[in-house]
């Protein structure tokens, strides 16, 4: 077996048997995302809402003599980040189990802070962003990827149609209300960059369908229908998925910014 390679970053791969995980969903996303990140090797790198742990594992190896953290407030999480950077060797990688908006961190202990769709569910983004910025350098630097509008995203006008009810992930979406909150963070010279990629489903229709089952979304507008109608609305996610299907996989629609933040 071939020892692990803390240079290059995680594989992403379309599906694992058949099965999506969000990785999997945002493989495209990742690549504009690390270019954008541009991690020095020397860099402290803080990554927000982390999830299982690729993008902070990514700034690891791209930081070869700096480190990353990864800081996230879902305990099983860290608990899957921590198992998958200890069975792929990324060593100058941690972990912790937190709210961005409280955590305790020294001041001044970050190059850098990411988030890939981390950001926007912050229940007090001010507090948030203030204790992010208190943690960077004088000169450090925030970039993070959110979504655009909803009807930008056809994963979610498609998808989800007009049974959803949550704006928490489009939070971010205006740039000059996310503009004015960063300035009244502390951070300056806000940037917007346009990220116009697909996201992945799955490949196949039954993965697709599968992996849009597990979204809170759908289990709550299926659980809010009788059995009648919550046949229909199931019939009418298979027509929406099998419309998506093309090159091996069912892709659907998405737009996103990159948004680049110094202190001041």
């Amino acid at each position: 077996m071939q020892s692990p390679d803390t240079t290059s970053p995680d594989p992403h791969p379309k599906s694992v048997g058949g099965a999506v995980d969000y990785d999997a969903e945002l493989q495209l996303h990742d690549r504009v995302f690390r270019t954008a990140c541009a991690i020095a090797a020397h860099e402290r790198v803080l990554d927000i809402g982390c999830g299982a742990g690729q993008t902070t594992r990514d700034a690891a190896r791209a930081a070869a003599s700096g480190s990353a953290m990864g800081l996230d407030i879902m305990a099983p999480a860290i608990e899957k980040a921590r198992a998958f950077a200890a069975a792929q060797g990324v060593r100058n990688v941690r972990f912790e189990h937190g709210d961005a908006a409280t955590y305790p961190l020294p001041s001044q202990a970050f190059d850098v802070a990411i988030s890939r769709y981390g950001t926007m569910f912050f229940a007090d983004p001010l507090a948030a962003f203030r204790n992010i910025r208190s943690v960077l350098t004088e000169d450090g630097r925030l970039v993070m990827m959110v979504w655009q509008a909803r009807e930008a995203n056809e994963w979610s006008t498609a998808v989800h149609g007009a049974h959803a009810k949550s704006t928490a992930a489009f939070s971010l979406a205006d740039p000059a209300v996310t503009e004015r909150l960063l300035a009244e963070a502390g951070f300056a010279q806000a940037t917007f960059q346009d990220v116009h990629e697909p996201v992945y489903y799955g490949d196949s229709i039954e993965a697709a369908l599968e992996w849009i089952g597990q979204f809170q979304a759908t289990k709550a507008a299926l659980q809010s229908l009788d059995v009648a109608a919550a046949a229909r609305e199931r019939a009418r996610l298979r027509e929406v998925v099998a419309q998506h299907y093309r090159d091996g996989g069912v892709w659907f629609g998405s737009r996103a910014w990159i948004v680049s933040a110094g202190g001041r």
